[in-house]
This record gives structure tokens, sequence and C-alpha cells, in this order.
């Protein structure tokens, strides 16, 4: 089916990302969610093929990627992975996500199941995550494109114990929305804020995973316990 005749309710819980597109446009994906975008663009007048195009985009990213063997890599096409793959991609993942965690606390708060301090947290992540990934994009990564890599020792560490924190944010964000598992009664602004955060877990899980067992190990082994 395009996604022309999709429901924006349906793209928007299906689709991470979809949401802040919507928004963009002002296209009602919560209250009007049962319209289709067709019907929704044509009532604004908005050409549908851009946002066509960009969902498009948006789900391909969404798709687990084909198994690769990213050891076989260089030290700079590893990099540049990284660097887009993961950090452009939660640069753009997090402030969506705050945006919809404060509206799902202002509309719903007063549930027991509403993950109340949510957005605070993703902010706090949000802030911790992108000094971490500046700090590898300054120094780091630079450190082992101009092959120094092999002095990268204390950096590597410092960012391997940056990881280990990250983890601890995970488990709090799951403890906050009961394993990211929306009620059975949720609206369609709280499942894609959900859809939106499994993503995000996703992929920091697995970008932490490249950088601590491929990139790192390269010139800093962990030590095996």
């Amino acid at each position: 089916m395009s996604y022309l005749e999709q429901s924006l309710g349906q793209l928007a819980r299906r689709i991470p990302g979809a949401t802040g597109l919507f928004d963009a446009h002002q296209l009602d994906f919560c209250c009007a969610g049962n319209r289709s975008l067709r019907t929704a663009t044509q009532s604004l007048g908005i050409d549908p093929q851009p946002l066509e195009e960009a969902l498009q985009a948006l789900e391909q990213r969404a798709t687990p990627e084909p198994a690769q063997d990213w050891s076989s890599a260089s030290d700079a096409q590893l990099i540049t992975h990284l660097l887009v793959r993961y950090h452009a991609v939660h640069r753009e993942q997090l402030p969506e996500l705050i945006r919809l965690a404060r509206r799902v606390e202002q509309v719903h708060g007063d549930r027991e199941d509403c993950p109340n301090g949510l957005a605070d947290h993703l902010e706090a992540m949000a802030q911790e995550l992108d000094s971490h990934m500046r700090k590898e994009e300054l120094v780091l990564f630079p450190m082992i494109t101009q092959g120094r890599g092999g002095m990268a020792n204390m950096p590597i560490a410092a960012m391997r114990a940056e990881h280990d924190d990250h983890g601890s944010e995970l488990r709090r964000l799951d403890a906050l929305t009961q394993g990211i598992t929306p009620p059975r009664d949720a609206c369609t602004t709280w499942r894609a804020l959900y859809t939106g955060l499994r993503s995000f877990r996703d992929d920091l899980i697995q970008h932490i995973h490249t950088e601590n067992n491929i990139l790192f190990e390269r010139f800093a082994p962990a030590q095996v316990l």
C-alpha cells in the first residue's frame, strides 16, 4: 500500500521520525490521525511527493541493515559509518522524542502508567550523548584517522566508561516505560513515542557495540574478566 493511502496515525506509529515530519507540515497525526496522507495533504494544499520520499527514507533507515562485517573496514570507513549512521541520527532522534514525551506527560500525566519523568531523562541523555560524541569527533576520531590510534588508550578508556553510563541510562529508560511497552489504550502520540524510543535504544546499543567491540579493540583491547 502506498504511503498516500495509509492514515497519518498508522504512519506515525510505524515509522520512527514520521511525527517530526508531520509536525513540521502541520499535519495532525493525533486528533485527526484517521485521515489518509492523501486527504491530509490535499486539505492543506501540500505537495505529497516530498513527504512520501522523506517517509521512505525514514522507513529505510529503520529497516535492519544487511549484516556487514565492519571488522574488515578501514579505520576511516568505520569512523565515517559511525558518524553518519549513529552520531547524526541520534541528533535527529532525541529532540523529537523529547517533544513527544513532553506532550504525553502533559496530556496523560495523571495516569498511573504515564512515563512521568521520561522527557527530563531523555533531555539529560541528549546532553550527555552530544558531549560524548563531540569528544569522539574532536579528539579520538582525528587521532585514529591521523594514524595515532596507538596513543589513544586514555581517550578510549574514557569513552568506554561513558558507554557504561549510557547503558545505565537505557536501563532507566526501560524502567520508566515498562520495557518501552505502551498501554493497550495508548493514543497515537504515545505509541509513536515508543516506536521512536525502541529505534533509538536499538541504534544506541548497536552504536556502542560497534565502537567498543570493533573500533576500540584495534587500539586498546578490553581486559577479559
